[in-house]
């Protein structure tokens, strides 16, 4: 097994010390404010995750606000971040914590480890920044980082890459500031060792212990096999404003199934396929909804991990109807509360913004 080498831990602390961002979470240690902040930083970029940080703090200070959040609050701060599978695993955490460790975030790794939610990184980053264990703690990263400076030539894609590269990490954390060191790969993996022929070598603390930098083989690693082809499917969206004889308008919207994909969360209705004006008032006709105009709205995409969402949209001004919650599965609800308190994911932004920005009424 090819080892990090020991030279680089002084390279990459002295480095770090020097060239590290200044990140709110990096002002504290408590392990609440630590955990939150590697959970939102999964698949986040960490300018993206900052306001969101603040407003989540600050709204749910201490693990039992945490825990006793309720889905809609939880969600809402959450929105724009995605992933939201995330949140709810988070506060399962938390109840874990309250229940389990009597309120307190367990200063040891495995007990870490079977949070739920809590991975491998999450633990080790939580363990070594917040407690100062001598764990590593590894992202895409910092297997970036290691798979370079060893030249290792495993899938990082794969689980076993990962175990090996964790397993060549492990002796050189530091006992003492573990937390940094393990910042400190993060951190060069995000400003300095960047993916494909982004690297910027010339300023690389470790560009004379590097094995790709010796070799010429920075662009080729880490290796990355070609993940299965996106699905794709094709949606069409209703964005129902319903007109009432007094007041604002109401706009229709539905919550999701628990589970799978966007699971728990709100959405315009929508329907499999792309259909035609024509198509459309047939279908909502069927349905029981009276339109009185429709109109074709710009196509939208969003992109999953395995799934191609190809939308098309309508805005349809459509009668009152009574028992509203029976109208394809939804209920009305006034622009600013899709605003405020109900959680649309990124998904429906296109026909979001149509909402809020005041353009459907």
């Amino acid at each position: 097994m090819t080892t990090f080498p020991p030279a680089a831990v002084e390279l990459l602390l002295s480095w770090y010390s020097q060239n590290a961002r200044d990140l709110p979470w990096r002002h504290t240690k408590h392990p609440y404010a630590i955990l939150v902040s590697e959970i939102m930083l999964q698949q986040t970029r960490a300018e993206t995750v900052k306001p969101y940080f603040a407003r989540f703090m600050q709204a749910l200070p201490t693990l039992r606000h945490l825990a006793e959040a309720d889905e809609v609050t939880l969600t809402k701060l959450w929105e724009g971040l995605g992933y939201y599978s995330r949140v709810r695993n988070l506060q399962k955490a938390a109840r874990a914590v309250m229940d389990e460790h009597d309120g307190q975030i367990p200063a040891d790794f495995e007990a870490l480890l079977a949070l739920p939610g809590v991975g491998r990184y999450t633990a080790g980053a939580v363990a070594s920044i917040a407690f100062d264990l001598a764990v590593p703690a590894v992202d895409g990263n910092v297997l970036r980082v290691a798979a370079r400076v060893m030249g290792d030539d495993g899938d990082v894609l794969l689980d076993a890459t990962r175990k090996r590269i964790e397993a060549c990490l492990a002796p050189v954390v530091p006992m003492r500031d573990a937390g940094d060191f393990n910042q400190s790969l993060i951190e060069l993996g995000a400003t300095v060792c960047l993916p494909r022929g982004e690297a910027r070598c010339d300023v690389c603390p470790l560009q004379l212990v590097c094995t790709a930098k010796r070799e010429g083989r920075v662009g080729e690693l880490p290796v990355r096999v070609p993940k299965v082809k996106r699905r794709a499917e094709k949606l069409t969206v209703f964005v129902l404003c319903v007109t009432e004889p007094a007041g604002e308008p109401a706009y229709i919207i539905r919550r999701r199934p628990d589970g799978g994909l966007l699971g728990g969360l709100y959405e315009f209705p929508s329907v499999e396929g792309h259909l035609s004006p024509a198509e459309a008032m047939d279908y909502l006709a069927q349905n029981g909804v009276t339109v009185h105009s429709i109109t074709p709205l710009p196509p939208a995409k969003h992109i999953f991990t395995h799934i191609d969402w190809q939308m098309e949209g309508y805005l349809c001004a459509v009668a009152p109807v009574s028992h509203h919650e029976a109208v394809l599965g939804g209920f009305c609800v006034t622009a600013r509360e899709i605003r405020e308190v109900y959680t649309l994911p990124s998904a429906f932004g296109a026909y979001k913004k149509i909402v809020t920005n005041g353009e459907g009424g």
